[in-house]
């Protein structure tokens, strides 16, 4: 929490998430054209709110973008601010969200959290089919071959899937990549969306990044920008504490 407020404290660093807030997803000369400084201290400010968790990164190509990550005001919301004055200042919620660049080429939303267990644990928790159904409301079905299907099931024992999709890419337990779509329009690549867990050992931690892309519209990207964050904290809670977090399921959103 140190380095967050820390790394809030600098007026240019504040201008940084402001431009990311409007404006996610942007490298790093993008960053300098936006906020009118040289690259050399810019990218020493974005090293500074890299090390707090407030923006986390993706390599596209040679490209590096940059995105707001709001975990740690959302903490400092919950720790802070909700508790003294939760109805009056339920607007700030809107700090969470991330504002995602509606280009195609570009992911549409980065999620980052850290769990206090292994990339092995982390990865049966997104597959095990038992285990999703504790924390996400669905259980994740499938073989997790490349190339599977793969699908979200409803856990009032009526077998319905809600969102289905083909395993992309499976390296247990490092990475995943699934497409999802609804079941009445499976095949068709224009009504897919796509997710992609990135497991990395992180000290004695892992660092989970999940980058969901091709998302249609403000209100899908409204939707995932909600739903991540309830089902990723709801995940770390039943790996660190073994239980779950109280929470309505959480389905995917509308391709």
């Amino acid at each position: 929490m140190d380095k967050v407020f820390k790394a809030l404290a600098d007026e240019t660093r504040r201008r940084l998430l402001d431009r990311l807030h409007e404006h996610n997803g942007q490298t790093l000369g993008e960053l300098c054209e936006r906020i009118d400084m040289r690259r050399q201290s810019v990218t020493q400010h974005l090293a500074v709110l890299e090390a707090a968790n407030l923006v986390s990164t993706v390599r596209r190509g040679r490209e590096k973008l940059h995105y707001l990550n709001p975990v740690p005001l959302h903490e400092i919301q919950e720790r802070w601010i909700d508790k003294f004055e939760r109805p009056r200042l339920r607007a700030l919620g809107a700090v969470k969200r991330r504002a995602e660049e509606a280009m195609t080429d570009k992911p549409t939303f980065v999620y980052v959290t850290y769990i206090a267990s292994t990339p092995e644990k982390v990865w049966d928790a997104l597959t095990d089919a038992d285990l999703t159904a504790a924390y996400w409301g669905h259980s994740n079905v499938s073989d997790w071959k490349q190339g599977s299907r793969w699908e979200h099931v409803r856990t009032d024992g009526s077998g319905v899937a809600d969102v289905t999709g083909t395993v992309v890419e499976s390296e247990r337990p490092t990475r995943l990549v699934t497409t999802w779509g609804p079941p009445d329009q499976e095949g068709r690549e224009d009504a897919s969306t796509r997710v992609t867990f990135d497991i990395e050992k992180h000290a004695d931690i892992v660092r989970l990044t999940v980058t969901h892309e091709d998302l249609p519209d403000e209100e899908a990207r409204a939707e995932v920008s909600f739903g991540w964050p309830a089902v990723l904290s709801n995940l770390k809670s039943l790996l660190e504490t073994g239980s779950t977090l109280p929470q309505e399921p959480w389905l995917a959103p509308r391709p």
